[in-house]
């Protein structure tokens, strides 16, 4: 995997993923950014919830199930001191779909925080990770 992160002006970057994809990210204006794009830690955040809605999304659909929606819902705490690592992050997923029973919505989250997804497996390493889930008919 590769990517490449250039500065544009100020305290503002590109960041292009290898996959020819692009995002905007700077810094807060006390730190001198303009509040143009996500900052780092934000990106490491959505980053996470998204390769874990993936992996639930994937694991239910894999199953022949029907799921139209799925929405995670992160909230983090980060250490005072620098590093400042994230310390917790509680995911709330709200996932949609036909006939939707807890237990398979269970088994889905589980299976990602616990054996797929990498990215919240590496926020494991600092931060104490908990979540939820709600179920809608949709």
């Amino acid at each position: 995997m590769k990517a490449r992160v250039k500065l544009l002006e100020g305290m503002t970057f590109v960041a292009e993923s290898g996959s020819g994809h692009a995002v905007v990210v700077d810094s807060s204006p006390d730190v001198g950014g303009k509040n143009l794009g996500a900052r780092p830690m934000e990106l490491v955040l959505m980053g996470t919830g998204a390769c874990s809605a993936i992996d639930v999304i994937h694991i239910l659909r894999k199953a022949r199930l029907s799921v139209t929606d799925c929405m995670v819902e992160l909230d983090a705490e980060r250490a005072t001191e620098d590093p400042k690592v994230f310390t917790r992050i509680r995911f709330h997923y709200v996932v949609t779909g036909k006939g939707l029973a807890p237990p398979q919505v269970e088994r889905a989250i589980r299976l990602a925080k616990d054996k797929y997804c990498s990215a919240s497996a590496m926020m494991a390493k600092t931060a104490e990770i908990d979540w939820d889930y709600e179920i809608r008919e949709g």
